[in-house]
């Protein structure tokens, strides 16, 4: 085999309101939540071997190669279909920052299983996929949904939301959020009440970013200031508040104009960027469902 597949979109996603209803017994939190995907991608590139070797070609400060996702999600779809013989070259591009609670590392590992399933000729169907990302991490099946979605259980039990076609300004506050810091935080709020996706406004209406909280962000901004200021500081155009488990703060808007007018305002300390709302996954006509 020689085929590749160069340039594979893994977008950042957005989660227009986060909440923590529960905790279930083998310590995994509960949670409801709208998944909105936008357009800022990280960028993989993918080509096949064939001497069964899954190597990515590239460094990631930070990031060792055998515990990227990017090459656990490719041996672990490797080790599903079992096919041994199988080997992939993966050059990973990142635009999206790591603890920045846009699931950059979950995208990437979900673009991986997409191309990865497409170009060895694996077969599996989405939800097979989807219950492969799982074993990945909570997010990873999203992305791996297609489109947006609104969130129950640990983030894998996922319904179709259609959602406004505004733009977002986000900011990244310069810090990275480990997960493991805001979940096992002692002032962590976990009996938030359950809503229905009924309860949701419309959500192609942009007001729909007003919905419910992000219960996770008053634990974020208690560790990490920075994202206080963000948030204080967007909140002067709109409705701002951070994404997932932080860092990254976002806010709505009807017209890319309003974003850029923000943008040009914004404080030298941050690096901040606009991205439009998606409806579908850039890969989604990869999916069998």
């Amino acid at each position: 085999m020689t085929a590749t597949l160069n340039a594979c979109p893994a977008p950042a996603k957005l989660n227009l309101f986060l909440h923590v209803t529960g905790r279930r017994a083998d310590g995994y939190h509960l949670l409801q939540s709208a998944f909105q995907l936008i357009d800022r991608c990280d960028s993989l590139d993918f080509a096949v071997r064939a001497d069964s070797r899954i190597v990515r070609t590239n460094d990631i400060p930070g990031v060792p190669a055998e515990s990227d996702l990017v090459v656990r999600a490719a041996h672990l779809l490797r080790q599903t279909a079992g096919r041994p013989e199988l080997g992939a070259s993966i050059t990973v591009e990142k635009r999206l920052p790591m603890g920045g609670g846009l699931g950059g590392g979950s995208s990437d590992a979900a673009t991986t299983l997409l191309v990865l399933n497409h170009l060895w000729q694996t077969g599996f169907r989405r939800q097979e996929l989807m219950d492969i990302g799982l074993k990945l991490g909570a997010d990873v099946p999203f992305f791996l949904f297609g489109r947006n979605a609104f969130a129950e259980g640990v983030g894998e039990a996922l319904s179709p939301l259609e959602t406004a076609n505004c733009w977002y300004v986000v900011i990244e506050p310069g810090v990275s959020v480990p997960t493991a810091i805001i979940f096992s935080s002692s002032e962590l709020t976990r009996d938030t009440k359950v809503v229905r996706i009924t309860d949701f406004p419309d959500a192609t209406n942009q007001i729909a970013s007003n919905f419910g909280r992000n219960d996770l962000e008053m634990v974020a901004t208690r560790h990490f200031p920075q994202i206080a200021e963000a948030i204080d500081w967007l909140g002067k155009f709109g409705k701002a508040r951070m994404t997932g488990s932080g860092a990254c703060v976002f806010c709505a808007f009807d017209h890319e104009q309003q974003a850029d007018e923000v943008l040009k305002q914004l404080p030298s300390r941050w690096n901040g960027w606009k991205a439009k709302a998606m409806q579908e996954h850039p890969l989604a006509h990869l999916l069998q469902s």
